[in-house]
């Protein structure tokens, strides 16, 4: 069976192109931000050691019991078990200035991502959406809506599982900071990265008697526009919501 399309062409890696088409690092145009920039809403700072959270499974139990899970529990998620969560998916280990050195890999250590959070059952947090500031290891209140659950349910098609849950992430992708550095390739690297982020939040909910499933189907525009994202320098790629299970 033959197959051919240009969308493909994304999956294949076209580093050996470099002199033909030099990424705009090698023009001498400046390295863009690391990090978005908080809006200004309310801070909720988060733990920054997790050793509280028992974690009683060997990592290979973990490998073997991690799966998809679309069914959760009513049971909240404590604020200190989401730090875990956002820390071991895109928490910062060191800043330079260059670069983020992280909790999951990314090609050229150019972590184009940002979190995004909406809270529906976590302790001592506000129901809202929130976006996660990495640096501080911290949350800013974007906004509240009453009507958040039937929003992230419509954005995800319907699929009300993905918005009946303690938190949905949902991840978007500043393109730029990768492109900066691998100009067409990096829509692979990007591509890639997601993965690493995805798995790490499989085994971390794995790891405290949580769950997860990754969504790639959503309604992009509706997405976008509901968390006030331009849609083209920046737009959701994924997201998972996680429960009790």
């Amino acid at each position: 069976m033959q197959y051919k399309s240009e969308r493909v062409e994304i999956l294949k890696s076209d580093f050996h192109h470099w002199n033909e088409m030099k990424p705009d690092k090698e023009e001498g145009i400046p390295n863009p931000p690391l990090l978005k920039a908080p809006s200004g809403g309310p801070i909720t700072n988060l733990c920054k050691t997790f050793d509280h959270i028992v974690i009683d499974k060997s990592f290979k139990q973990i490998l073997n019991e991690r799966h998809s899970q679309r069914k959760f529990s009513n049971s909240p998620l404590s604020l200190d078990e989401l730090s875990f969560l956002l820390f071991y998916t895109q928490g910062i280990k060191k800043v330079t200035p260059q670069y983020t050195f992280r909790t999951v890999p990314s090609g050229g250590i150019r972590h184009p991502f940002e979190t995004y959070l909406a809270v529906n059952n976590v302790d001592n947090l506000t129901p809202g959406i929130y976006h996660y500031l990495p640096e501080q290891h911290a949350l800013e209140l974007l906004f509240e809506d009453s009507d958040q659950i039937e929003h992230i349910s419509k954005a995800a098609l319907k699929q009300t599982y993905v918005a009946n849950c303690a938190v949905t992430f949902m991840w978007s992708v500043i393109p730029y900071r990768t492109v900066w550095r691998y100009h067409m390739s990096a829509y692979k690297t990007i591509l890639l990265d997601a993965g690493h982020i995805s798995e790490n939040l499989y085994l971390l909910t794995t790891s405290i008697a949580c769950g997860t499933v990754a969504i790639g189907k959503y309604d992009q525009e509706y997405l976008n526009r509901y968390l006030r994202l331009d849609g083209e320098n920046e737009f959701i790629v994924l997201i998972a919501p996680v429960g009790k299970q």
